[in-house]
């Protein structure tokens, strides 16, 4: 993992040198490469969400837990995770990130057609509406026309459905085949992320290219402090306050875990850092097995403090961009969405990102912005995965000790 940081943080330095050569030619081809990742990365965000969703759900019904374990979990991880997103708000409207200037031909072309859009749709849309539009009438159209609101709708209804079933060899034949197609996404992403280099320079070739880069730092360096300042507030001072809640020693649970936590910051994935989260929190915690076998697994996918963060903090920097209007309204209500597109995000490296590539693609946003994010996010999605990681261990150790107080 450490030579993989490496080739990135090279891509990085080299795309800004290609891109300070002002070459013509070689401007053209990196917008080509860039944009070329930016279609692959929409073309994967969407079955990513869905196929998460779905698996996550469906194994609910086939735990074998408490139900009060279960009621803990969810509880917690609704608090921890909107605590998140609000702290995430707040530095967003007392920092207030700028806008960024035009990103070239290509992303010029792009906001004029996002607002000959905006434009042609300007009568005024009602909540009805909106909540009408949400609602799907076949199952095709949202993929079609990438609805991921619809397409939660969706995921949540068919993995609850699949829960629900009763246990047969057709329902594991159904979940066995759900979770088949869901590894061969996670091989493509791999693939993908493989050759993420390229990517990387074509990106960073483009920022030092063709922005100003006064107010490129002035504006990224704000919405970084914002990503950044968010999870270490929520690191150190809001999941301690959660434990301190529930009568845990913060430092002593940190320090169980670190092992999982450092892991986490390198592989950039707490899927594949779970076995060694289980292990900390039962050999090191003390935490009861019947509980982090549980939690642990459950926490991994949906309990993702540092994905609403960044989820709602991106979507509002690029919504920004894209000329729309942030009112009090559209802030709440996107603290709302983020929270809730969170759970069910793929444990994996770049599923935040995937997720809300999504999200801004299918409101018709100008999703070359992320483009700009992407070499950013190398070191977010470090930091990131981390405070998921600990905000999981958090979840683990307070149902742990509600279970025991309960005996």
């Amino acid at each position: 993992m450490r030579k993989q940081l490496y080739f990135w943080i090279g891509a990085l330095v080299l795309g800004a040198l290609l891109g300070i050569l002002g070459i013509a030619w070689l401007d053209k081809l990196m917008t080509f490469v860039a944009t070329v990742y930016t279609r692959l990365f929409q073309l994967l965000a969407v079955p990513t969400i869905v196929l998460a969703v779905i698996t996550t759900l469906a194994s609910f019904g086939s735990q074998g837990q408490t139900r009060r374990i279960f009621i803990r979990t969810v509880i917690y991880t609704l608090l921890t995770t909107f605590s998140a997103a609000a702290v995430g708000l707040l530095l967003y409207i007392i920092i207030a990130p700028g806008n960024l200037p035009m990103a070239g031909d290509a992303a010029a072309a792009t906001t004029e057609t996002v607002a000959a859009q905006l434009q042609t749709n300007a009568a005024p849309v009602s909540y009805y509406d909106h909540i009408l539009s949400v609602i799907p009438n076949n199952v095709i159209r949202p993929f079609l026309e990438g609805n991921v609101l619809s397409l939660l709708l969706l995921a949540v209804a068919i993995g609850i459905g699949i829960s629900r079933l009763p246990q047969s060899e057709r329902k594991d034949v159904l979940v066995r085949g759900i979770q088949g197609l869901q590894e061969l996404l996670f091989l493509l992403i791999r693939c993908l992320i493989w050759t993420l280099p390229l990517g990387i320079v074509a990106f960073s070739a483009q920022l030092s290219a063709q922005m100003s880069a006064g107010i490129v730092l002035d504006s990224l360096g704000k919405y970084v402090a914002v990503i950044i300042g968010g999870n270490i507030i929520q690191f150190f001072v809001v999941l301690p306050l959660f434990l301190l809640s529930r009568g845990i020693n913060p430092l002593k649970a940190l320090a169980s875990m670190s092992p999982a936590v450092l892991m986490a910051l390198f592989t950039k994935s707490s899927a594949a850092t779970l076995p060694v989260t289980m292990e900390s929190a039962e050999e090191r915690m003390g935490v009861s097995p019947q509980v982090s076998r549980f939690v642990l697994p459950i926490c991994t996918t949906v309990n993702m403090n540092g994905c609403a963060a960044f989820i709602l903090v991106t979507s509002l920097f690029v919504m920004q961009n894209s000329g729309m209007e942030l009112s009090w309204t559209t802030m709440l209500l996107w603290l709302f969405i983020a929270v809730f597109s969170a759970i069910g995000n793929a444990g994996v490296p770049m599923g935040c990102y995937f997720l809300t590539l999504s999200l801004m693609s299918g409101i018709g946003c100008e999703v070359g912005i992320m483009g700009i994010i992407l070499p950013i996010f190398i070191v977010i999605d470090m930091i990131e995965t981390a405070e998921n990681v600990w905000s999981d261990s958090c979840v683990c150790a307070m149902t742990d000790r509600d279970m025991k107080r309960k005996q």
